[in-house]
């Protein structure tokens, strides 16, 4: 027999007329469970699948549900409202399909902001000023708005000092807006804006929001007190201070980060934010907002920046006139020394030879900062090289202010340490790799030269991430680990000369190939023959 099917289920569901077209409609509330049964017939029996309109239905719960009897969604959200299909099928005939409309209900509180004018003042005896309120709620279905001032419902028309606007069309959050014209009389309001829907939804009351205020009143302003930025060691503990300047009735002061939440350790009391022991990843831009739903929230911003000196590299440029990658003695060497230091601006380098301090000089030329390469990278040029230059050339790197230890990079010019260039091989029988997938493989190239450069790993047939998500590894002696290798893993590695700790010559590269083995997947198929 083939199949048929049927959706059952507890609790309220009611006709929507939409364009004509009447259906059955689902509701439930935000939070609530949900629970579809699917009734099927047939022989064999049919397997079962649940779908939704947006993708597989088990975008919110656990897949194994999706092919039961019974959907269940515990605390449903508003978002996984829409239509769920229920497909049975046994292999005769056509699949038999059923689908149900479910609409989730929800009100979140309704939100008051207030805006002011003040009109231009045409004669001395007359000056208008007009406040606007304005309500939005979001909810499903929209909302029905009512004003009150005290115990008295205001209306459009009966209060000649008083205007209500409401949209004409129909969306998730509507609003309105309550207009006082001419509000000058200092005068206490009270006012109070409810939502309800159109017909009463069982267990879901209206929402209230009450908003006092008088006839001062003052959008929010702040100011920040201390430096901005802040420039701070690590391990200090750093506190920003937000101050209310203006604002009626007060605002409310809170910090946020650009990057994402507050540090875990962070203390807020109030405009006050204090980071105790910060570390480097703490940095970055805070913003202090206030609040008072007279206007728009204000907010000011400043930047703490932790002090930081870090990663120190070197690398060699024989004669650039000449092509030759080896040093000569006549021709010129340049040596670069790069760091990565926070704040770049107080960064400070010293060269030294044989332990004594160098200055720039006509043979030996040094220049703090290099515009042609990326920040924090010194260079000591040696005009016409001689046997007298050859010994140990130290870069030292250190922040102002101290509190922050020196970097320190020796580099080594004698006719036995600096003279080979870069040379990059595979080692034979090291590519193609087979492996299967889950084990883990070990790509290598063997790299030599004096002295010995950084190997930068990475993908040569197509533009993806490194097994670490980069899209370039380092690697330090030539071998690349990967572990639990999966099938997307397959293909054509790239290994290459760093200039960092090397020659600053064209890069040397090679390839190897990985083949990664898969499993083979059996999927059962049962059929029911009778005779």
């Amino acid at each position: 027999a083939p199949p048929t099917v049927r959706i059952v289920h507890s609790g309220q569901a009611c006709n929507v007329e939409e364009e004509r077209y009447t259906e059955r409609v689902y509701t439930i509330r935000e939070g609530e469970t949900l629970e579809l049964t699917c009734l099927v017939t047939g022989h064999p029996r049919p397997q079962i699948r649940w779908t939704k309109t947006a993708g597989s239905a088990s975008d919110r719960f656990h897949d194994s549900s999706v092919f039961n009897e019974t959907l269940k969604i515990t605390k449903i959200q508003r978002q996984q409202g829409g239509r769920y299909y229920c497909k049975a099928e046994n292999g005769l005939g056509s699949p038999a399909i059923k689908s149900i409309r479910v609409d989730v209900y929800y009100l979140d509180d309704p939100v008051v902001t207030v805006h002011q004018s003040i009109g231009e003042a045409k004669e001395q005896f007359y000056y208008e000023k007009t406040v606007f309120l304005r309500c939005v709620a979001s909810s499903n279905p929209p909302v029905r708005y009512s004003w009150k001032r005290g115990q008295e419902t205001l209306l459009q028309g009966t209060d000649k000092g008083v205007e209500i606007y409401e949209p004409f069309f129909t969306q998730v959050e509507t609003f309105s807006v309550l207009t006082l014209v001419n509000y000058s009389k200092p005068q206490f309001y009270n006012l109070q804006t409810s939502t309800a829907f159109p017909k009463k939804i069982k267990d879901l009351p209206d929402k209230v929001v009450w908003f006092f205020f008088i006839s001062f009143l003052a959008p929010p302003s702040i100011k920040l007190l201390g430096d901005d930025p802040i420039v701070v060691n690590p391990g200090a503990d750093v506190t920003l201070v937000c101050v209310a300047t203006g604002g009626d009735p007060a605002p409310t002061l809170t910090w946020i980060r650009a990057t994402g939440v507050l540090p875990d350790k962070s203390v807020l009391n109030e405009g006050t934010l204090t980071i105790p022991a910060i570390v480097a990843e703490e940095a970055g831009i805070y913003s202090c907002i206030a609040n008072n739903n007279v206007g728009n929230p204000v907010k000011k911003s400043t930047i703490i920046i932790v002090r930081s000196l870090k990663k120190g590299r070197f690398w060699i440029t024989p004669d650039p006139y000449h092509n030759d990658d080896n040093i000569q003695i006549g021709r010129e060497v340049k040596i670069s020394c790069q760091v990565e230091a926070i704040p770049s601006d107080d960064l400070v380098f010293h060269w030294f030879k044989n332990g004594r301090l160098l200055q720039s000089s006509e043979r030996m030329v040094i220049t703090q900062t290099d515009p042609d390469v990326s920040p924090g990278t010194t260079n000591l040029d040696i005009i016409d090289l001689r046997f007298t230059d050859f010994g140990t050339y130290t870069c030292v790197a250190s922040l102002k202010g101290g509190a922050i230890s020196d970097i320190s990079i020796d580099v080594n010019i004698t006719t036995s340490t600096v003279q080979v260039a870069p040379n990059l091989t595979v080692p034979k029988g090291k590519s193609p790799l087979v492996t299967r997938e889950g084990d883990t493989i070990e790509l290598q190239c063997l790299v030599s030269g004096k002295p010995k450069p950084i190997i930068l790993w990475s993908r040569a047939d197509k533009e993806v991430p490194m097994p670490d998500g980069s899209m370039q590894m380092e690697s330090f002696d030539g071998l690349l680990r990967i572990v639990n290798v999966s099938r997307e893993m397959t293909g054509t590695y790239r290994c290459q000369t760093s200039q960092y700790n090397g020659f600053n010559v064209k890069p040397r590269e090679a390839m190897v190939q990985l083949i990664v083995q898969l499993p083979p997947l059996l999927e059962e198929k049962i059929f029911e023959v009778r005779k």
